[in-house]
């Protein structure tokens, strides 16, 4: 079976923020905006150093390309860029706070309802086409969600927070395609530094002292934020949003199995089952690239 690289860049971006809980979860003793000023910071600052010493090239051909589009289309990729920037500011807020301060389990049904509210956004703004096996799937994830939330009805409403600021980042984001991605990522986390910065002096903690802090926000800027972000982003040229949507899921599955078989958190057997029936809606979403050798070229 030949795979769309575009596909696995998708998939490698959500296995990889999976993780994300074993180097977030020690920095919960940190206020949660303390954690998202400095990831943001500290990935506006790489980008930015990155896109000036290695990639002028790349922005000097950007830049011509841009000026030479009709007024229109430079409004609406402004718009996607900077809107894309306030959504993932809220999206990484609300997450950190939900993994920190409410549960890992919460932050892991956020990116369970994710995947629904990303394929029916854009089935009904992009008018993206699913067939029967995929309604079929989003059906089932639906169901399976229902499960989880009768067991954690008070966390529900702070995951659908988290889960709708990502669901509109991705759907926004597949219309973004004109420009570099890398660039396009380097601009949105920009605006979401400079949105944060009136805010640092007045609802930032006490200066971290020691380099475990540090240490782990340069590992989150680089290892959770900047690489699986930017695949997001690529796979989202050659991929629809609606299968990046249910690629989703692969990050919470990771979590939970993070969350009892690591931190020992507490899991019932509704929960088990309901995530059972997530994978296998997984398979089912996917059943034209898994089981169809002709079907997909990369």
């Amino acid at each position: 079976m030949k795979v769309s690289k575009y596909y696995l860049a998708g998939l490698a971006a959500f296995f990889i923020w999976g993780f994300f809980s074993l180097v977030l979860k020690p920095l919960k003793i940190y206020p949660s905006l303390d954690i998202l000023f400095y990831r943001v910071f500290s990935c506006a600052v790489l980008m930015l150093i990155v896109s000036l010493l290695f990639r002028r090239k790349v922005g000097r051909a950007n830049r011509e390309l841009f000026k030479s589009m009709p007024s229109p289309q430079k409004r609406k990729i402004m718009w996607l860029t900077f809107g894309g920037g306030v959504l993932l500011t809220a999206n990484w807020f609300s997450f950190i706070f939900v993994m920190n301060h409410i549960s890992i389990k919460a932050a892991s049904f956020a990116y369970m309802v994710c995947p629904i509210m990303t394929t029916v956004l854009a089935y009904f703004i992009l008018q993206e086409k699913l067939n029967k096996w995929q309604w079929a799937a989003v059906l089932l994830s639906v169901f399976s969600c229902l499960l989880l939330s009768f067991h954690n009805l008070s966390d529900t409403l702070y995951s659908l927070i988290v889960a709708l600021s990502y669901a509109l980042y991705l759907v926004s984001q597949r219309k973004n395609n004109e420009l570099d991605k890398f660039l396009l990522l380097t601009f949105q986390i920009g605006f979401s530094a400079l949105l944060l910065l009136p805010f640092y002096p007045h609802y930032s903690g006490p200066l971290p002292v020691g380099p475990f802090f540090y240490s782990s926000i340069l590992v989150i800027a680089i290892i959770f934020t900047i690489i699986p972000l930017f695949l997001n982003l690529y796979a989202l040229k050659g991929v629809n949003s609606s299968t990046i949507g249910i690629l989703l899921y692969i990050n919470p599955i990771v979590n939970f199995i993070l969350a009892f078989a690591y931190f020992h958190e507490e899991v019932h057997g509704l929960q088990i089952a309901a995530y059972g029936l997530i994978l296998l809606s997984i398979i089912i979403f996917n059943e034209q690239y898994i089981f169809r050798k002709n079907r997909f070229k990369g």
